[in-house]
């Protein structure tokens, strides 16, 4: 019954022309700040105004959030909204599912991920393009629910590498995929591969810079890009205003992207302290993703749940990225919020903030990893991330004190998406 309210709710048109939202308390990501008894004016999909006391308007619509803890909508800076890691299966499910059915499967994922407070994400990486950009154009297009989507369709790797969609076939299936399926030799081919993606559609880019766990291939650190490669995709990716993302877990192909330019490091397992301060230098922020480094470092412990390529990969990497989030936090790095969901579960993005502060970081920084931070990383930090005049009205609340119970942000209680209520648990 919820989800069919739910589905109502987000596909049943423009939200009232009016609606006051009564916010017993209110973050203020951008001055790290609690605000009490505030009003959020909404009008369409936007923010009108915070306003001071319960104000009340004869026309408008009142939500009644004064025992509760109001913030903007949540970002999560990577996820993978096509898939979710269900081995073995999930290893050869691209010969036997059409684009449809990922489709078709993925409004879910992009479902369970808005009804979690993630109002905005970054899908980093996909098999299948169509299908989706096809989810990222119809969920803009309200005709499914699910969070915004700044969508890199297919990463660019370089041949045998993370992300060649051929590594583990057998031999008459490889072939020598290139540019325009991301996979790239060269700083000509560099080019190619960044225009490409600019035709199919991409918002950003993803690079598989360094080896990765789950690809059927044995090093999960080493590089995997040259300088002069990376210097090229940078400047392919500058000429048409790119944000530009890099898989990396060893620390020498992570090196080699920073100095390159980019904007931000995933994972960064292998991080070491001449890393950490080149991005302090360069701005470079840090997508961390704890919950899927948990995710496979539990699954390498069970039989039969990785292939014997991906398991040992697997039980050294996952231990290591929530240290090396601690480390990166202490000495300054900075931070934008990312799960990887899609390898851990989608929907329960919200379990990164409780390992964030088990980590060390305080709550109202790991708010700001995944508001203000992560639209400052991608470039809208005057439209999303926070709950101010002129932004969207994405919010999120919950009944309690997340700055007491960080566990209450895996669970809010309401969700509102460009002035829709996608999540209402009063009602």
């Amino acid at each position: 019954m919820r989800y069919l309210l739910v589905v109502m709710m987000v596909l049943g048109g423009a939200a009232q022309a009016d609606t006051l939202i009564h916010a017993g308390r209110l973050v203020d990501v951008a001055e790290g700040k609690i605000l009490s008894e505030q009003t959020i004016r909404i009008e369409g999909d936007r923010i009108a105004a915070i306003e001071s006391g319960f104000v009340t308007d004869a026309d408008a619509q009142v939500v009644d959030l004064s025992d509760a803890t109001v913030m903007p909508g949540f970002m999560d800076m990577h996820v993978h909204l096509l898939q979710e890691l269900n081995p073995p299966a999930s290893y050869a499910e691209g010969f036997y599912m059409n684009s449809a059915d990922v489709a078709l499967r993925a409004t879910v994922y992009a479902r369970r991920t808005l009804e979690a407070g993630f109002t905005t994400v970054r899908d980093l990486g996909v098999r299948d393009i169509e299908a989706g950009f096809a989810l990222r154009d119809a969920i803009n297009q309200g005709i499914v629910p699910g969070p915004r989507i700044f969508a890199a369709g297919k990463s660019i790797a370089t041949t045998g590498g993370h992300a060649d969609p051929t590594n583990g076939l057998r031999e008459d299936l490889r072939g020598d995929p290139g540019p325009k399926d991301g996979v790239i030799n060269g700083p000509e081919e560099a080019f190619k591969a960044v225009r490409q993606r600019y035709k199919d559609g991409s918002d950003v880019i993803k690079l598989t810079v360094t080896g990765g766990v789950l690809s059927l291939a044995k090093s999960g650190d080493n590089p995997q890009f040259t300088d002069v490669e990376l210097e090229a995709i940078m400047a392919a990716a500058q000429d048409y205003n790119f944000v530009v993302a890099v898989h990396a877990h060893g620390a020498e192909g992570m090196k080699r992207a920073i100095r390159a330019g980019v904007h931000s490091v995933e994972h960064g397992t292998y991080m070491d302290a001449e890393a950490m301060e080149l991005m302090k230098e360069r701005g470079t922020w840090y997508v961390p993703t704890i919950s899927a480094g948990k995710w496979v470092a539990d699954l390498s412990q069970q039989e039969g749940k990785l292939p014997d390529v991906v398991r040992p990969k697997a039980a050294a990497v996952g231990p290591q990225i929530q240290n090396t989030f601690a480390e990166a936090w202490q000495r300054g790095v900075p931070i934008a919020f990312g799960t990887d969901a899609g390898v851990s579960p989608h929907g329960a993005n919200g379990r990164e903030f409780t390992f964030m502060v088990e980590a060390g970081m305080p709550v109202m920084e790991a708010l700001r990893a995944a508001t203000v931070n992560a639209a400052t990383l991608l470039r809208v930090e005057d439209e999303i991330g926070q709950l101010a005049a002129g932004y969207y009205a994405d919010v999120v609340a919950v009944r309690g004190d997340p700055f007491s119970d960080v566990t209450l942000l895996e669970s809010p209680e309401f969700v509102m998406k460009n002035g829709d209520v996608v999540v209402n648990a009063a009602q």
